[in-house]
């Protein structure tokens, strides 16, 4: 009979004597030298763990900070006085009783759209159409206040809802208020620009509706003390997700 051969494994310590020597040396540095000993040999450590808690400070300030978009404003080729934005903004707020730790009103001002070249802002129509844009796309633009010139491209574009349809709706008491502020304009549906910009023997076409698309507002209250010498309307961006909000702030602005 043969005899099975048996293999033992051992666990053999490693030599201890360097991290003995370690720490050793650790204990006797003082102050500033051993705070220059720790940042050598532990900074990789320290610089992961600062950028975790970084990482979850940034979070935890956003959560418990973040405020929910109560209505999105702007104001194109409208220069608004300090006090009248405020009334138009926090006032609004306040009327409501809105928290402004949990709410929050955007108001956008500088914008500027201007086909006149003599404009002294015509050179900011092109960054302002590529914010509008943008902010259109994102639902992130709720009311417009509008000068007549912006007020004619809003609306030629299809930007602006109908505001018979979307006051009647929400509330045909402030409907019926605000009839005789209605403005109408034209729509454009459909027409061959593109071709007649390649081709200067092309006509150009268009088919057109009209359409109530904004209120002009020059005289309620709040825009009648600021002393605005031409009209000033105000059009909802027809893609809006917060019409019944939109239709309060009209409400505010005409009756308050």
């Amino acid at each position: 009979m043969k005899n099975s051969a048996k293999t033992t494994l051992e666990y053999t310590p490693g030599n201890t004597s360097e991290h003995a020597s370690e720490k050793e040396k650790l204990r006797r540095l003082k102050g500033l030298k051993k705070l220059q000993y720790l940042w050598d040999y532990y900074k990789l450590h320290f610089g992961i763990g600062c950028v975790i808690l970084y990482i979850l400070g940034y979070m935890l300030h956003g959560y418990f900070t973040q405020k929910d978009p109560l209505l999105y404003a702007a104001f194109i080729n409208v220069v608004p006085g300090e006090a009248l934005t405020e009334k138009l903004s926090s006032g609004f707020m306040t009327s409501r009783d809105l928290d402004e730790k949990k709410y929050e009103f955007h108001l956008s001002a500088g914008l500027y759209l201007s086909s006149d070249e003599d404009n002294p802002y015509h050179e900011y129509t092109y960054a302002s159409r590529i914010k509008i844009l943008g902010a259109i796309d994102s639902k992130t633009l709720d009311i417009v206040l509008l000068d007549q010139e912006a007020y004619d491209m809003f609306s030629q574009n299809g930007y602006l809802y109908n505001m018979e349809i979307l006051l009647s709706e929400a509330d045909p008491a402030l409907y019926e208020y605000c009839r005789d502020l209605l403005c109408e304009n034209i729509e454009i549906l459909e027409d061959n620009a593109e071709e007649a910009a390649l081709d200067s023997s092309v006509c150009y076409t268009a088919e057109t509706k009209k359409s109530p698309t904004a209120l002009d507002i020059s005289q309620t209250p709040l825009l009648k003390e600021a002393g605005f010498t031409e009209p000033v309307y105000l059009g909802v961006i027809r893609n809006t997700p917060r019409k019944e909000t939109a239709a309060e702030y009209i409400r505010y602005l005409c009756l308050e």
